[in-house]
């Protein structure tokens, strides 16, 4: 566990994938230095570089700072926010479930803040719906405006971001992966 609370699984992740830290880097484009950093504790990651290395390895973010899935009927836990340094607040609310290749997280923006996602694994959708505050989504290069009540869902494999008003704001940000063997509806 890191000191700002931040459960990494990144050494058992790369443990169970049979990688050097020299290939993680390869995979994940974060240096081996860092790589080696995170797992020791020493670095705490910001949310950017959590998403490298979840894309390089093919895996949910969750993976990464919590536990990996919940039973099905299980009364969702507590978890903390998560206070990326000069970034996002991010709450897991479910974690990964494998068998609906989701989860959700609870994202609070400071007033005006503004928060720029780099292009995550290919087939992945995101789905923003505001809890509370004014916001806009950045999606297909323009900034959509977005009030407590509303949602978009968009492409989350291609640069995206998200920008507060004046009053802040809270969104579920939920998260599908594309699981193989599955197809669009007709």
């Amino acid at each position: 566990m890191s000191e700002d609370g931040i459960l990494l699984n990144l050494r058992e992740i790369r443990a169970a994938a049979g990688l050097s830290l020299s290939k993680a880097a390869e995979a994940t484009g974060v240096s081996k230095a860092m790589l080696g950093q995170i797992e020791r504790g020493e670095s705490s990651p910001t949310i950017a570089t959590l998403w490298k290395i979840a894309k390089g390895f093919h895996l949910p973010l969750t993976a990464l700072i919590g536990e990996a899935t919940r039973p099905v009927g299980e009364a969702a836990g507590v978890y903390e926010t998560v206070q990326f340094p000069g970034s996002i607040g991010v709450k897991i609310v479910f974690p990964f479930d494998p068998l609906l290749g989701a989860e959700t997280f609870q994202v609070t923006l400071k007033p005006g803040q503004s928060h720029q996602s780099q292009p995550h694994d290919t087939g992945v959708t995101e789905e923003v719906f505001v809890l509370h505050g004014s916001m806009e989504v950045l999606n297909d290069g323009e900034w959509v405006p977005l009030e407590p009540g509303q949602g978009l869902r968009f492409a989350a494999d291609q640069p995206h971001g998200y920008r507060s008003l004046k009053t802040g704001a809270a969104f579920l940000n939920m998260h599908h992966y594309r699981q193989a063997g599955l197809t669009q509806r007709d």
